[in-house]
């Protein structure tokens, strides 16, 4: 081991470079000849041209205050990636495709047959007393029984180095316009980890994502019209919806552009109407159409649910979508596995207690200082309490809101998360991430080689969400041989 790891720390946790034995792994021993080539000043210079490459590429996300003032950020990307063996990545492919299929054949099952409940698998007042259960989606299947076409699942890898899925993102999942920006960023300022490593693609997902699109369509056409519908420039992923209509070469429209014509969709043009036949919806189910859902949504189309109900147009993600996403629910995934699939679940999941359970909820209660504690529904990192390092008045504020509203909250232990080296101001130094691979689905399945690796910035924090202050690395899926 050479002096540039002298004072790295990789003790406290599973690191994807450095061994508890202070030894390099075999697929970080290419990575760690060039940073050490490069030595620190240089790879802090790399770190400032990266920095400028994203200002002039205009990546950005953007934030909103509590007072709901909205700041524009540019994206934080730290130079030294994380890397993965193809041959481990095999087997998370493997189990992220078996665990939504098992989610979109219990989507369906929530919404037609109901069996899982007749069969006492999971609870049915858990699932019908979730806020993002839709009973107007009652006795509906879209096209190939996939309500989840983007689902984006967070991993993380624990002490002992084995990934498990921290959650399931299902309903309108962010992030993927970063990991391809991230990619070609670093294509830019450090090309010698691309002709040193025999790096997978992830450039294929707008392509991957349009056929998905295609395959959505109710009703095949000869010359299909898809949009990306979006809530408008101040949402907070704006950034994302542009980027992916322009990779896809398809339009981007808000609400206002669409109208319904006798259950069919259609979008306004200079040149007159022109019928859509399938809509990836980048806004909530709730604002989707005002005749349906919220009558005061400004955001949605007017009669959009009758046409899809009626098989006139595709929407990705499926309204409804949400009732698999939502983390008291996530709790019953290994089960809905084996009772759907007949198979073992190929990745492992954190353990949860739900604290509408009486005996999980007294747990709960009495173990507050070990437990991380989450809102069954709530996302962006927002909500949790890490009881390790909460305040005592944080933890009996937690355990009144677990008492006054049990269904809304789950928690976990906390999982000491993996590390991988990361650039700070005067030094190099393990930081905590997780990653969130996407899988595409209609009438057939994709994962993405990798997925947008999120790490925590500051020393000691697991909170690797951008709108708390994370950031991110490219996530290279390397040939085993290299």
């Amino acid at each position: 081991m050479s002096d540039f790891w002298k004072n790295y720390d990789s003790k406290s946790t599973f690191d994807g470079y450095i061994s508890k034995d202070k030894k390099l792994r075999s697929h970080a021993k290419i990575i760690s000849s060039i940073l050490e080539k490069y030595g620190k000043k240089r790879l802090q210079e790399i770190e400032l041209n990266c920095q400028s490459t994203i200002n002039a590429r205009g990546i950005n996300f953007r934030v909103y205050s509590a007072s709901n003032r909205a700041e524009e950020k540019k994206w934080p990307l730290d130079i030294i990636p994380r890397i993965i063996t193809k041959s481990q990545w095999k087997t998370v492919s493997i189990g992220l495709s078996q665990r939504i299929k098992a989610l979109n054949l219990f989507i369906d099952d929530v919404y037609n047959q109901k069996k899982i409940f007749k069969d006492k698998i999971i609870p049915k007042e858990l699932v019908f007393n979730s806020p993002q259960y839709l009973k107007e989606c009652d006795g509906f299947s879209p096209k190939h029984k996939a309500w989840a076409n983007i689902s984006g699942t967070d991993l993380i890898k624990n002490i002992n180095g084995n990934f498990l899925v921290l959650e399931d993102n299902l309903r309108v999942p962010s992030g993927v316009s970063y990991m391809l920006e991230n990619r070609m960023v670093m294509r830019d300022i450090f090309p010698e980890l691309f002709t040193r490593y025999k790096v997978s693609s992830v450039h294929q997902y707008a392509n991957k994502l349009y056929n998905c699109m295609n395959e959505c369509i109710p009703k095949k056409t000869n010359n299909p019209h898809m949009v990306l519908l979006t809530p408008g420039v101040y949402n907070s992923a704006y950034f994302e919806h542009e980027f992916l209509a322009e990779q896809m070469g398809i339009a981007l429209v808000e609400g206002k552009d669409l109208f319904v014509e006798n259950d069919n969709v259609y979008m306004k043009t200079v040149k007159g109407p022109l019928k859509v036949d399938c809509i990836y919806r980048r806004l909530d189910d709730n604002f989707i159409d005002p005749k349906v859902f919220f009558k005061g949504s400004l955001l949605g189309v007017p009669g959009l649910f009758k046409c899809w109900r009626k098989g006139n147009v595709g929407i990705i993600n499926a309204l409804g979508t949400g009732v698999a996403d939502d983390k008291a629910v996530y709790s019953y995934v290994e089960k809905m596995i084996v009772y759907y699939l007949g198979e073992q679940p190929k990745i492992d999941q954190v353990e949860t207690f739900l604290c509408n359970i009486k005996t999980h909820r007294n747990h709960v209660i009495s173990n507050i200082s070990k437990l991380v504690v989450k809102p069954a529904n709530a996302s962006g990192g927002y909500g949790i309490m890490i009881g390790p390092k909460a305040s005592k008045k944080e933890k009996d504020e937690m355990i009144k809101k677990i008492k006054r509203d049990p269904r809304n909250y789950i928690a976990q232990p906390l999982e000491i998360l993996s590390t991988v080296p990361t650039i700070t101001p005067d030094n190099i130094e393990p930081r905590h991430l997780d990653l969130r691979p996407f899988i595409l689905t209609g009438k057939s399945t994709y994962v993405t080689t990798g997925g947008l690796t999120r790490v925590a910035l500051k020393k000691g924090s697991t909170i690797v969400n951008s709108s708390q202050g994370g950031g991110s690395k490219d996530t290279l899926i390397v040939d085993s041989r290299n």
